[in-house]
């Protein structure tokens, strides 16, 4: 059991190792903070900010619906909510600009509106969001379904309301496995590249995140595209440690 798992931590930990090793520590301070490399980051935290926000609004009903109803059909709606997580990410990203792209499925009546959502900063959260979602989906459900309905059913026995019984009840119990999907659901924001270039496009500023920078660093510059790719390992690293530590605290 041992070797395995020691071969397995290595898999992993090496390729990390390796962009450490990679960096140009001399010139990494001005890599980091060209125009460029400062756009996209702070781009990758406002929209992964965004889309974690809509995955809480838009996710925690879902999960909710998952795991304390059932009806027909509710294998088959959940194996359709989690499709984003075994789906190649440029596939969701051409679902996306098949649907609101401006000859899309919706994107001619949001174009006569005069709305254009593909290839603008919000086709970048709605990217993010679509590829994240499940994350906080199948983190949340998993809480429910663990932490049982009996409080919930004796409240709502006493005489008290829906809203209530979530938010004195509910969220209390869960909320260990909430911030641990909101967190995963921001990683995964962040790292999100496939689907955003396909339907957001590279617009610096605009829709080029920090992932899409490093890849197109890669070419021109690649000291550059590894000193981005080391800020992205240790924004995640710290993502996860404060996961980890808010889960314990809570």
């Amino acid at each position: 059991m041992f070797l395995p798992a020691l071969l397995g931590a290595l898999f992993v930990l090496l390729p990390l190792v390796a962009i450490v090793a990679k960096v140009d520590w001399g010139s990494f301070f001005s890599l980091v903070t060209s125009e460029g490399s400062r756009a996209a980051f702070w781009l990758s935290l406002r929209t992964s900010a965004a889309s974690t926000l809509a995955c809480v609004v838009l996710g925690v009903p879902m999960a909710l619906l998952l795991a304390r109803w059932d009806f027909p059909g509710l294998g088959l709606l959940r194996s359709l909510v989690l499709i984003p997580l075994v789906l190649p990410p440029v596939v969701g990203g051409l679902a996306l600009l098949y649907t609101f792209g401006r000859r899309g499925l919706l994107g001619e009546s949001l174009d006569a509106l005069g709305i254009q959502v593909a290839f603008s900063t919000i086709a970048v959260v709605m990217a993010q969001t679509f590829v994240a979602m499940p994350f906080l989906v199948l983190s949340l459900e998993g809480a429910l379904r663990t932490a049982g309905d009996r409080f919930e059913v004796v409240a709502a026995s006493l005489g008290a309301p829906p809203t209530t019984v979530f938010r004195r009840i509910t969220l209390p119990l869960v909320l260990p496995g909430l911030v641990s999907g909101a967190v995963l659901a921001f990683a995964r924001s962040l790292g999100e590249f496939g689907a955003t270039i396909t339907f957001a496009g590279s617009l610096q500023g605009r829709t080029r995140t920090l992932p899409l920078e490093i890849y197109l660093q890669r070419e021109t510059d690649p000291d550059a595209a590894v000193a981005l790719a080391l800020v992205l390992l240790v924004v995640a690293v710290l993502v996860i440690g404060v996961a980890r530590h808010g889960r314990t605290a809570l």
